[in-house]
């Protein structure tokens, strides 16, 4: 089994910036691929980035641009850096991992989500 522990959401102004952090635990023999979810009340979860194997990356045009996705794999970590922030980039903000915990067994995590909110 394995756990994933959002950190770095919180309040900026518009056109600010911030970094969120996922760091995965537990046993991990690896992690396939990484992504960033969000969902605002009553609306949807909507994928915001992705990276797979191979370092692979991939963006909806909505964040295109302004988000950039990357991870560490000494710390099985990844991070979603969010810059030039609108206040429809408000919402909760979910990771997602698929660790592989032998070379045959592999599963799907979420993180406890973190809030992100833009506002003045």
């Amino acid at each position: 089994q394995a756990q994933l522990v959002e950190s770095g959401g919180g309040l900026v102004q518009p056109g600010g910036s911030l970094r969120l952090s996922c760091a995965a635990s537990g046993s991990i023999f690896s992690i396939n691929s990484m992504a960033w979810y969000r969902q605002a009340p009553g609306k949807e979860r909507e994928l915001v980035a992705a990276i797979v194997s191979g370092g692979g990356t991939g963006y909806p045009d909505s964040v295109k641009g302004r988000f950039t996705i990357s991870r560490d794999n000494a710390k099985n970590t990844v991070y979603l850096q969010m810059n030039s922030l609108k206040p429809e980039d408000t919402a909760v903000y979910y990771c997602k991992a698929d660790i592989a915990h032998s070379a045959y067994t592999t599963a799907v995590y979420w993180g406890q989500g973190t809030q992100v909110t833009v506002s003045s």
